[in-house]
């Protein structure tokens, strides 16, 4: 399923780097579009801003979503994904190194689909990214939004 594009939205560099590491160990080939805030996450969603040429229907197939972002937070972005038709199916991981178990509850309470705490060592963050890259990329079935 190379088709199925990834959206990571993460402002942390080296865990940017670790996730891109992980899915290319993985053989995944997917397209992976990295956005740094929750802003840059939004416009490309629905295709404004920097992002008003995207074509609405290549949406993501995965949305890794970190919980603390500059601009507009992560739990603020999956609010306003699931208050819209258009976006309210769409998969949500959120990936975190938040160990705050109100921003565990908050995930799920706003229509998260999983929510991952990333390893703090190496090999383990490697492998969490590749087991999540192989079940929401290949075993996964997602509706088609439009």
């Amino acid at each position: 399923m190379e088709n199925r594009i990834v959206l990571l939205v993460e402002d942390n560099p080296d865990d940017v780097d670790l996730t891109l590491r992980a899915f290319s160990k993985s053989n995944l080939k997917n397209p992976i579009i990295v956005v740094n805030d929750g802003e840059k996450a939004l416009d490309y969603i629905f295709c404004r801003g920097s992002y008003s040429d995207r074509k609405p229907a290549e949406m993501p197939a995965v949305v890794l979503l970190d919980i603390k972002l500059p601009r507009i937070g992560g739990l603020e972005v999956l609010k306003e994904l699931r208050s819209n038709d258009r976006t309210k199916l769409l998969p949500v991981v959120m990936l975190t190194s938040s160990l705050e178990e109100s921003d565990l509850i908050s995930s799920y309470m706003n229509g998260a689909n999983s929510y991952i705490r990333k390893p703090v060592d190496f090999n383990r963050f490697i492998e969490s990214v590749q087991q999540l890259g192989l079940y929401w990329l290949l075993l996964n079935e997602i509706p088609h939004i439009r």
